[in-house]
């Protein structure tokens, strides 16, 4: 790397083997020093500084899917394809998620985004000027309450989300079917930004993580109430994942420079989807 970025500085006995097989998996640029009896891990841009911090907030020892195992894999390409032949939905919600980031680049072409945003905005020098949500939502655009979740902002950022709702998706997807997968995507994602903007007020947001936290709420609790293979989490998934909301909420993120979090996203998600799995536990637990 020409220029380097310090992302994270760690004490020199925190094993970072698997952190950084896990950003080469990724194909993230980096690089580990030892620097005044600490080990320093380089980035080449500032862009990924955030999303490092963030990927090893979630995930310190390496691959996430070592918490949430990944379905059985296979070297042959009719292996993949018969996965995603298996989980058509989740393939599709993927591959347009992967679209819009492709359109927008990432968020940074704010011509692209400004028709996704819960809010439409006009750009005058260096500011956003937000059009209130009734003139929109007037005007007809209702897709704005839905399409944040597909906006991302930084490939790190989408490779972290792309990675769970390719996990959590199948789940449902295989237990309850493509239609109630859809269903419980459009409900959390209305959920998560309808509650973000209500807190939050005018700004610019997106990402699935409030979808994947309904995702995660749904499968952890409609597995309490009707335990099966399909919605049974590895231990210390849920607990991994409430930790770092609270951590989150608690305001440490963003003080400590890593960016803005979406956290009413990120409740309003887990408790549309602990709803939902109460209803739907209950009533499969009923049918037996």
């Amino acid at each position: 790397m020409n220029t380097a970025i310090e992302a994270l500085r760690l004490p020199l006995g925190t094993d970072l083997s698997g952190f950084v097989a896990l950003l080469q998996r990724l194909g993230v640029p980096h690089r580990v020093s030892e620097e005044g009896g600490e080990q320093v891990l380089w980035v080449p841009d500032s862009r990924l500084v955030r999303e490092v911090g963030l990927l090893y907030a979630r995930f310190p020892e390496g691959d996430p899917q070592g918490a949430l195992p990944a379905p059985p894999r296979s070297s042959s390409t009719s292996g993949i394809f018969h996965q995603l032949r298996r989980s058509p939905l989740t393939a599709l919600m993927l591959l347009a998620t992967l679209l819009v980031a492709a359109l927008t680049l990432l968020g940074d072409n704010l011509a692209a985004v400004g028709w996704l945003t819960f809010q439409e905005f006009h750009i005058q020098g260096d500011y956003l000027y937000f059009v209130p949500l009734a003139e929109s939502l007037a005007a007809g655009q209702w897709w704005r309450l839905l399409t944040p979740m597909l906006i991302h902002f930084g490939w790190l950022h989408l490779a972290m989300n792309a990675l769970w709702y390719w996990e959590l998706g199948q789940r449902i997807e295989a237990r309850q079917g493509a239609p109630m997968l859809l269903l419980l995507t459009l409900l959390f994602g209305l959920a998560s930004n309808v509650a973000q903007y209500l807190f939050g007020g005018p700004a610019l947001f997106g990402g699935l993580s409030g979808v994947l936290y309904g995702l995660l709420g749904h499968c952890w609790i409609f597995h309490r109430l009707a335990p099966g293979a399909a919605y049974r989490l590895p231990p210390g998934v849920v607990a991994m994942m409430l930790i770092w909301l609270l951590v989150c909420l608690s305001g440490l993120v963003t003080a400590l420079g890593l960016g803005a979090i979406a956290n009413a996203a990120h409740v309003a998600g887990l408790v549309a989807g602990c709803l939902t799995g109460a209803v739907g536990g209950a009533w499969a637990r009923r049918r037996g």
